[in-house]
């Protein structure tokens, strides 16, 4: 699952005296070498959302960090229609989220500028800065309705759905009664959850916000990740769709099952365009079969029973769209593009033809056509499909593309597009597939390294199909020396290895430490049908595993690889299957490096907080046994029963604030290999979840990194 040094120099753009030191912008670094570095990842500018008005103008947001202040910082850039960038924002707090109103006269955006997140407006060349609204709290996200006569803010409610309230005579008291499941998601206690208001808009002011949900225990957008794309206002803005999972405690933490909701802004009426009348929902707990809890049909009636997230009404308004998962309790099932017609309820499922998942659309003008992305042989593409569900691929090529929108224009996207080689910029995708770039924010640091040259590679696994990979060379590489190589194990379980860039785990600054690559599309990654895709449900450590020791069998062969000093790396799943690794490899690896990965399965179970997750990828508890009295495979074969085969050194990192994967499985892998002699070291983060996100510990994670790999991987 996904960030400057001592001769870091800063460029400003708008060098002011007064906020020369605190304000973070653009940053060019001081190149010693042609490769990449922790710093120049650091240094580069990592685009957010992008706005275009009918003139063909721009707005959007850009995020810098600065190890100094080991912080990062958001700020706003206008560029006219074939001009220059213009940055609009010089506060030190961050300004983002920048979208044109009013005809694309104005710009609305968010900032903290007094004190609290709030909606601001501005003209064009930054001047006419206005606070729109004045709430009591901070304001996370917006959405104006397509009048502007109305906005949607999304707001923090308190809840004590999972963690009671404190008696008010004990104010100071950091303890928590604990009282259901899910008092914790991701990395926070869950004692407030988001909501979404109504507000009216008049006189450039924001004001009357009501609570659509209040009263109501759930939460909209849905977290972890959740934000304003799960909500949607109809074409005349008299309603509103809304993603939400109206489930607390125990059932939150054993179901998927979000729906779509249509909300009437004059009426107050909501109703639930995936359910049908009088539906009941099925019992579903740990000890309930994965048939039961996959059934998604009633009466013969669809019942959506998976994730339905991101409703877009069509132009016309006579429909809305949205991503649909069919099974419950399956977070990594294939994505269906659903189509509902409001005025006889009837759905429809546009990309079955495409056998991968969606992740972002939108409609066409014209109400008839949609534009989607999805993975397909480990590259992200852009897809037509219509109502009747022909699909067509626009884009080609090796790159990830991220839809944003259809343009103003009407006859063109937005999209951003990003690579192996290359981070994200926004480009203009034409329908017949030509793009064009319209950003350049990271050309400095392209114009200054070299970066390695990346090649596809099938690979013939032990069952006789194939596996795509892909192989990341080292800069300058030269054939006739040779390289510790590295294994790239794939989190998720079921993420692809796409055309992707990360800022933590990147092939370029492997390569960069003279390191060969191979990433494979092992069994259980999307892509590759679902087939492939669904043989890791329930098999952690069966052909899944094979295919990692099949990729580094096949890429050692190599006269430039030096097989004696090969190690495997990964993250999350990647962690686990390294745990396991470290048990099964017969000697082919030299080191190892488990990021929040699951060293004991049948602790996993009880300590993490989405129990749906296990229940569908592990079968079940641990304490529900099969018909020979067993538990799962999953649990017999936890990487913790095999710690007594571990004969290879092994680095543990792991955030203490990761309530997916808790620390303690870090801490527990690596009491084992010390207590068995087994070279080891444990990097804790006390203030990281899952990913590593503060510029000085990014920077300290790969400094470890490598330190650990040169130290047992290079002559």
């Amino acid at each position: 699952m996904k960030n400057l040094s001592h001769f870091l120099i800063i460029t400003l753009l708008l060098p002011m005296a007064a906020t020369a030191q605190t304000f973070i912008g653009r940053q060019q670094i001081e190149m010693k070498s042609d490769r990449m570095t922790p710093e120049v990842l650091w240094a580069m500018g990592r685009i957010g959302s992008y706005s275009q008005n009918d003139k063909g103008d721009a707005v959007y947001n850009v995020t810098y960090y600065s190890k100094e202040q080991n912080k990062s910082h958001s700020v706003i850039y206008f560029k006219a229609n074939g001009g220059e960038e213009k940055q609009l924002t010089v506060s030190e707090k961050s300004e983002n989220a920048p979208v044109f109103i009013q005809n694309g006269t104005k710009i609305a955006f968010l900032s903290s500028e007094s004190g609290s997140s709030q909606v601001w407006m501005m003209n064009p060349d930054g001047t006419g800065r206005q606070k729109m609204s004045n709430e009591a709290d901070d304001v996370a996200e917006f959405l104006f309705s397509p009048d502007e006569k109305r906005i949607i803010l999304i707001k923090e409610v308190p809840t004590t759905t999972s963690i009671a309230k404190n008696p008010d005579d004990l104010p100071k008291a950091t303890g928590m009664v604990v009282n259901d499941l899910m008092y914790k998601h991701w990395d926070t206690y869950v004692k407030a959850i988001p909501h979404p208001f109504v507000a009216k808009v008049s006189d450039n002011k924001i004001t009357e916000a009501e609570d659509i949900l209040k009263d109501e225990p759930y939460e909209c957008p849905m977290l972890p990740f959740g934000g304003i794309e799960q909500l949607c206002w109809s074409p005349d803005g008299a309603k509103i769709a809304y993603t939400c999972r109206k489930k607390v405690g125990k059932l939150y933490a054993l179901s998927t099952d979000s729906d779509i909701f249509l909300y009437d802004v004059a009426t107050k009426s909501v109703k639930n365009l995936c359910k049908p009348e009088g539906y009941v929902e099925p019992a579903v707990d740990a000890t309930s079969s994965l048939e039961d809890q996959a059934v998604n049909k009633k009466g013969g009636v669809d019942a959506n029973l998976g994730y339905d997230q991101n409703p877009q009404f069509s132009p016309d308004g006579k429909y809305v769209a949205w991503t649909s998962m069919e099974r419950d309790g399956y977070e990594s099932d294939r994505t269906r593009l659903c189509v509902y017609n409001l005025a006889t309820g009837e759905k429809s499922y546009v990309t079955e033809s495409f056998e991968s998942g969606v992740n972002e659309f939108c409609w066409a003008p014209n109400s008839k056509d949609l534009y989607f992305t999805g993975v397909w042989h480990a590259v992200t593409h852009v897809y037509s499909t219509n109502l009747k569900g022909k699909v067509k691929q626009i884009t080609t090529g090796d790159y990830d593309y991220t839809l944003l929108s259809l343009s103003p224009k009407k006859n063109t996207l937005l999209v951003k597009r990003h690579s192996i080689k290359a981070a994200d910029e926004v480009y203009e995708v034409s329908l017949d597939g030509k793009v064009s770039q319209l950003t350049f924010e990271n050309k400095y640091t392209y114009d200054h390294i070299t970066m390695g040259d990346v090649k596809e590679r099938w690979v013939t696994t032990v069952d006789g199909k194939k596996e795509k990979c892909w192989v990341i060379y080292p800069p300058h590489f030269d054939p006739n020396k040779k390289y510790p190589a590295l294994l790239f194990c794939e989190g998720g379980p079921q993420s692809p290895v796409s055309q992707f860039w990360s800022y933590r785990w990147n092939f370029q600054i492997m390569a960069a430490n003279d390191y060969i690559i191979i990433a494979p599309n092992r069994r259980g990654l999307p892509g590759f049908g679902m087939e492939w895709l669904e043989e890791i449900s329930g098999d952690y450590t069966g052909l899944c595993m094979q295919d990692y020791l099949s990729a580094i069998d096949d890429i050692a062969k190599e006269p430039y690889v030096d097989n004696e000093h090969m190690g495997a790396v990964g993250a999350s799943f990647g962690g686990f299957s390294v745990y396991w690794l470290a048990g099964n490899h017969n000697g082919r690896f030299k080191a190892f490096i488990a990021h929040d990965g699951i060293y004991n399965t049948q602790q996993q179970y009880v300590e993490t907080e989405e129990l749906w997750f296990p229940n569908w990828d592990l079968k079940s508890a641990p304490w529900v046994k099969n018909a020979y009295g067993q538990m799962q495979k999953a649990y017999r074969e936890s990487p913790h029963l095999y710690v007594d085969k571990w004969d290879a050194p092994i680095l543990c990192i792991h955030g203490q604030r990761d309530f997916r994967i808790e620390y303690t499985q870090a801490e527990s892998a690596f009491t084992a290999a010390k207590m068995r002699g087994v070279p080891a070291q444990l990097l804790l983060f006390p203030d990281e979840n899952h990913w590593v996100l503060k510029p000085q510990n990014g920077i300290l994670w790969q400094r470890t990194f490598f330190g650990w790999l040169d130290k047992w991987l290079k002559k």
